[in-house]
């Protein structure tokens, strides 16, 4: 085979992979879907269901709870975060099917939850395949003095 041919066979060999992966993971299937927030998902309703999604919120205060025999997390996310003045809105119910929960999981916390949602016992719970907890900031702004002002 000629260098010519070799290098043509190649460059097909690299399109047809390239087309393949667009395909497969740019389609309308949302391979590459950005979190939603909570409002914005529930402002969707009830066509969410059975969808995979990630939803973006803060883990509501005192809404933990470990199901140790049922190997799962239970907890509440909220739009806002917790230490904000005003009230909490309203919640998602969500379900983590398993026991090991990030180190920074904790009350409060700004989580991503991926999964779907589902109707159990006549209610409409997220059930969770994974949850991600972002690191708090570190910096925070200066605050003035009473001097100054």
């Amino acid at each position: 085979m000629s260098k010519g041919a070799q290098i043509a066979v190649g460059a097909g060999a690299i399109a047809l992979l390239l087309v393949w992966f667009a395909v497969t993971n740019l389609g309308s299937d949302g391979a590459y879907r950005y979190y939603q927030t909570l409002a914005e998902f529930q402002a969707a309703g009830d066509e969410v269901l059975g969808e995979s999604l990630r939803v973006h919120g803060y883990v509501a205060a005192e809404s933990i709870q470990r199901d140790v025999p049922g190997k799962r997390v239970h907890f509440a996310v909220q739009n806002d975060p917790p230490h904000r003045a005003g009230a909490a809105g309203p919640t998602l119910k969500v379900v983590y099917e398993s026991l090991e929960t990030p180190d920074l999981f904790k009350d409060g916390a700004e989580v991503v939850v991926e999964g779907q949602m589902e109707r159990r016992d006549a209610e409409a719970v997220f059930v969770a395949h994974n949850v991600l907890a972002k690191c708090p900031s570190k910096f925070e702004a200066e605050k003035p003095d009473s001097a100054e002002l």
